[in-house]
């Protein structure tokens, strides 16, 4: 029987793109490479894996490729290129149904695209539930039991009018947010593990990822301690909703996300935790010693009571704060400090990640 060589696979490695030399320096040496106009002719096999380099892809045709991708890909599995870092959230490719995403650190900084990352990244999409659970959710055609989907609260949104706007947003004004506390945790924690210098770096480049996911939501970072955050959300359907789904989808891709965008080499996941209540506004950098109930509480939750991996509320949130599609993710942990909690489930990966 022929032996495998070193650094080979006992799977086929499709990667297509119209420059190969920086791929062909770290890929297994038995990977076979096309250019991007032999894709539409790609026919991969059931236990192939396919690299799709998109450095030439334009920003309003990403989504356009992916549903190129996925439709010949069909049932196989695939993964993204991205040399040129022109992904600004990894997270989407893995809603979207990806295994991998290789990007521009790991190209650049990578002396070879070890075999065992390619096995683990099908092993992964495999075991991934949120792959099909998501998915369903997304469509709403779930059909999981709502035993312990969220209970109804009573709580109404406020006037749609009640929020001006931040910049039109008078310092004093008390009015309801929600209140997203966020955090990363591994383990150990990151200031244990790294000197104080890199924990700043990783602590900076968490920030920004959450304010660009966040963005949509017209999330507003609010309180930052150095080792976590809190976010200010207006009170309104579409703001949540958006917020609370872009939570949900950096938990479910938190290991490529902090390999690749936070530049993390060991396993950590993100926390997540959301409340509801009114607070005397003062903008970010004036909020000195704030005295508030809501605060307090949310605190009180992030740092005590929510979890790695996954978000946390109260029930204390207005009816239809949680995307309807996504209320099968939560379940009922009990009460703490006299609120009813949730918990979203935790999405199973093939090795232990926080």
């Amino acid at each position: 029987m022929k032996q495998k060589k070193k650094n080979e696979v006992d799977m086929n490695i499709n990667i297509f793109s119209d420059k190969e030399k920086p791929f062909k320096e770290i890929f297994p040496k038995n990977t076979r490479f096309f250019s991007l106009a032999d894709f539409l002719k790609h026919s991969p096999e059931s236990d192939d894996i396919t690299y799709y380099d998109i450095s030439n892809t334009q920003e309003a045709d990403i989504k356009k490729t992916l549903a190129q991708i996925k439709k010949i890909c069909g049932e196989t599995q695939w993964g993204i290129l991205d040399p040129k870092g022109n992904i600004r959230d990894p997270a989407v490719l893995f809603f979207e149904g990806s295994c991998d995403y290789i990007g521009y650190t790991a190209i650049k900084e990578a002396k070879s695209i070890d075999i065992k990352r390619v096995k683990e990244a099908l092993q992964w999409q495999n075991k991934l539930i949120a792959k099909t659970v998501i998915a369903d959710l997304a469509k709403g055609s779930a059909k999981i039991i709502k035993e312990n989907s969220l209970i109804k609260t009573g709580i109404k949104f406020p006037p749609s009018n009640i929020f001006p706007g931040w910049k039109q947003l008078a310092e004093g004004k008390t009015m309801p947010f929600y209140l997203l506390y966020c955090s990363l945790q591994g383990k150990t924690s990151i200031e244990s593990r790294f000197e104080e210098k890199t924990s700043a770096q990783i602590h900076k480049r968490f920030l920004n990822l959450l304010t660009q996911n966040l963005n949509a939501g017209d999330g507003l970072l609010w309180i930052d301690s150095g080792k976590d955050c809190l976010f200010l959300i207006p009170p309104k359907i579409k703001n949540i909703e958006q917020a609370a789904e872009a939570c949900m989808k950096m938990i479910i891709s938190a290991p490529v996300i902090t390999m690749e965008t936070l530049a993390i080499t060991i396993p950590v996941n993100f926390i997540f935790a959301l409340h509801y209540g009114s607070l005397s506004y003062k903008p970010p950098g004036k909020t000195g010693t704030i005295i508030s109930d809501a605060v307090n509480a949310i605190f009180h939750l992030g740092t005590k009571k929510a979890e790695s991996g996954r978000l946390t509320i109260t029930s204390d949130i207005p009816d239809g704060s949680i995307p309807k599609p996504l209320e099968d993710c939560f379940f009922p942990i009990g009460v703490y400090e006299g609120r009813k909690i949730w918990h979203s489930k935790k999405f199973n990966y093939e090795k232990d990640w926080c």
